[in-house]
Parts: C-alpha cells; sequence; structure tokens
C-alpha cells in the first residue's frame, strides 16, 4: 500500500501523548486516509513451481516490480505473504549496491557479497563476470565515470553469475545495446536450461515469449491472465490497444486528444470497403481501405503516413508508407490506404501508426495503436482457411504442369 506518510521518531512524551489521544482520532485518521491510499498490488495470489521460467507482463504502474520487490524482501507486504525457497539472486534496478567510489574491481566484490556470494566464490569467477561484462580496461576505474550501459553489464554480469535457484530480472536490458541485450537472454536461456527458477519481468515481448513457456499479466495491482504465453501476450495487446469503439467496430482508433497539435496528430483510423462503407468483419484476400484522419497546424509538404502491421510476437509484417507524394494538409483531413487482396492469414494482428517528416522525424507515433482481426476463409479451396498456426501470408498462386 502507498499513500501512508512517514512520519519521523516522537519522544516519550509524544508517544504517550498519541496512545492516550488515539481512540479520539480514529475514525477521523483512518476517513482521511482512505483517501491517499493507493494499492500497488491487492489480491494478487500465484504460484512458481520450481524450475519453471515465468514472463510477468503489463504497462507501467501495473504492480510487476513492486511484485518482484517482494519476492526479494526488499519491499515488505502490506497484507499476505511472500513464500520463497531457495537462494534469490535479483536485478531490478541499474546498479544497485554500486559505490560510485569505489573501481569496477572493488563493485564486482561489494555487489557480489551483498547478493550473497562468498569471497572465494567471487574470486572463481571474476574473470568471467569482467569478461561477460566487457570492462575490463575499466575494472580500476570508480564506476562513477561509468556510462549507464557500462553500468547495467557490470550489474548483470554479478547477478547473473550468482548461481542462484532463483533468478528475478527488471526491465533493465533496455539501457544495454543490441548485442548486449542478445547476450543478456542468452544467458538467461542457459540459467533456464540449467533447471533455475526465473521470473523475468520486460516489455519485450518476443523476449518473454522466446524465454518464457508461462507468463503472467498484471494490470492495476491485479493479476488478470495466467497462462500460456503466446495466449497471455495475445490477451495483453488486446486489453492494451486503445481507442476501441465497440459500437463501431470498424473504427480501430479513436483519439482522446481535445486540443490542437503543435504538428501534427493522428486522430482517428477506420477500416472501410473500396466503396467508402464501414468494414467491421475482414476475411483473407479482402479489399479494404485503412482511411486515417489526421490534424496539421499547417501544410506540411515532405509529411508522410507510415502505418505498420505486426503479429502477435510484435515482429513487423508489414509497413505501410504513403511516400512524399501527398502532402499532409493544415486542418482536419484524411488519406485513404487501399490494400487490394489483403494476404494475411487468419489471426490477430496489431496495428502501428505515425506522422514523419522528411522521412527523419516522427511528428506523431504509436506502436500497437489498436488490434483487428482476420477472419478465415477457405482461399484456396483445400477445405480449411489458411491460419497463423500454418502460416502468415496466404498469397494468391497458382500451379502448372
Amino acid at each position: 500500500m502507498i499513500g501512508a506518510r512517514r512520519e519521523g521518531y516522537r519522544t516519550l512524551r509524544e508517544t504517550l501523548t498519541r496512545a492516550l489521544s488515539f481512540p479520539f482520532r480514529l475514525g477521523r485518521n483512518s476517513r482521511a486516509a482512505s483517501k491517499t491510499e493507493f494499492w500497488a498490488l491487492k489480491d494478487v495470489s500465484l504460484e512458481v513451481k520450481p524450475g519453471e521460467v515465468v514472463g510477468i507482463i503489463g504497462r507501467n504502474g501495473a504492480g510487476k516490480t513492486t511484485l518482484l520487490k517482494i519476492l526479494s524482501r526488499i519491499t515488505e507486504p502490506t497484507e499476505g505473504r511472500a513464500e520463497v525457497y531457495g537462494r534469490v539472486g535479483s536485478l531490478l534496478e541499474v546498479g544497485t549496491g554500486f559505490h560510485p567510489e569505489l573501481t569496477g574491481r572493488e563493485n564486482i566484490f561489494l555487489n557480489g557479497a551483498i547478493l550473497g556470494m562468498r569471497k572465494a566464490e567471487i574470486v572463481r569467477k571474476f574473470d568471467e563476470i569482467a569478461a561477460f561484462a566487457e570492462v575490463e580496461k575499466f575494472l580500476d576505474t570508480p564506476v562513477k565515470h561509468y556510462s549507464s550501459g557500462m553500468y547495467v553489464r557490470l550489474a548483470f554480469a554479478v547477478a547473473a553469475h550468482l548461481e542462484p535457484e532463483i533468478l528475478l530480472v527488471d526491465e533493465v536490458l533496455a539501457v544495454g545495446d543490441a548485442a548486449f541485450q542478445k547476450k543478456c537472454l542468452g544467458k538467461m536461456g542457459e540459467v533456464a536450461r540449467e533447471g533455475r527458477t526465473v521470473l523475468f519481468v520486460s516489455h519485450n515481448l518476443e523476449a518473454v515469449l522466446t524465454l518464457c513457456p508461462k507468463t503472467f499479466v498484471l494490470n492495476d495491482g491485479s493479476l488478470v491472465f495466467q497462462g500460456n504465453s503466446e495466449e497471455a501476450l495475445t490477451f495483453y495487446l488486446n486489453s492494451s490497444a486503445t481507442g476501441r469503439s465497440s459500437s463501431e467496430a470498424h473504427l480501430l482508433y479513436q483519439s482522446t486528444q481535445a486540443t490542437e497539435p503543435d504538428k501534427a496528430q493522428i486522430d482517428a483510423i477506420e477500416i472501410l470497403d473500396l466503396a467508402g462503407n464501414p468494414k467491421p468483419i475482414i476475411y483473407t484476400w479482402d479489399d479494404i481501405v485503412i482511411r486515417v484522419h489526421y490534424s496539421a497546424a499547417e501544410n506540411i509538404q515532405n509529411g508522410s503516413v507510415i502505418l505498420d502491421i505486426r503479429d502477435f510476437k510484435q515482429q513487423r509484417l508489414i509497413v505501410l508508407d504513403s511516400g512524399l507524394k501527398i502532402p499532409l494538409r493544415k486542418g482536419r483531413n484524411f488519406i485513404d490506404c487501399v490494400i487490394y487482396c489483403l494476404s494475411l492469414a487468419a489471426g490477430d494482428f496489431y496495428l502501428g501508426a505515425g506522422l514523419t517528416i522528411s522521412k527523419s522525424e516522427w511528428l506523431w507515433r504509436k506502436t500497437n495503436l489498436a488490434s483487428f482481426k482476420i477472419n478465415g476463409k477457405d482461399v484456396f479451396e483445400l477445405g480449411r482457411p489458411p491460419a497463423l498456426s500454418r502460416m502468415i501470408f496466404a498469397i494468391p498462386h497458382e500451379w502448372r504442369d
């Protein structure tokens, strides 16, 4: 529970006075506290078995980090309990336990000791930790001179070589470059294959899907889904897609922004047929029009609209770019993207959109803007419609001899 004000130390006289007046203040204080209470986690009940590799996903503020802090004994729960059996290694914040005035070498020993490693164990693994972190040249430099990338590499390297029975990893890999992220994911995969338990919090959904057979979804401090990672990601993306109108299924996105844009913004996106009528249901090989409504503060001659379509793994499948042929006009307007014979197999997909200027600057951009569904149709006359379980694209073709 967050919201209770931390009080300072009191004298004995203040303590006795407070105790005697407590019954008279109980009702008033409880009413005041109720207005400021915020539960980071509420009624969350879950079980992770030994050797399981579990992903934890959710929007910012969903309670993911708080959950890991409770499991790692950093935060004490207001209610309930957390039972953890086994040696825990946690990487929750970049450089936690590092002393800025100490060198990288000294911080390896300090951080290792904080995480529960014996000195002999640190000495035995020291060279391996330094090599993994790629900071050998800077081992005798105070870490206050390290970049954020060097910080996270060293912190992850120490935690990853702890050989815990349970490894808790929060979203820290986003600080590293792509090569180091790949290296970290490989190390976590190695830890998982050794039969250790891993709880992995990340916004990198593809990494969650690759590493974790099982995933928990948190939303506003509650556990809203648990199960197969593919199903969990589909659930999360569907629930995260904003602006979906239940009364107008063809309207994929509707902005809630009331003010005029500084430069330009997308106001709405809808799916129509070629005649301009709303198209709430889409089938494989349908002809569709994606109409993008936008507002611009001025004429933008070198502006363009970009749409991208992704699968549930967040892999980009299609990019649709208006180019520089159609300028963005001042005021409220729309631009149509006509797709003939939409060749996606049946399944759930996700639409992102953006406005750019000169192909180098984003004026407005959102990923996972909306979800949409392609319904199956037996376009190949094989007795079954093409589906994502067998293919992504259903490309029109014919066989000849």
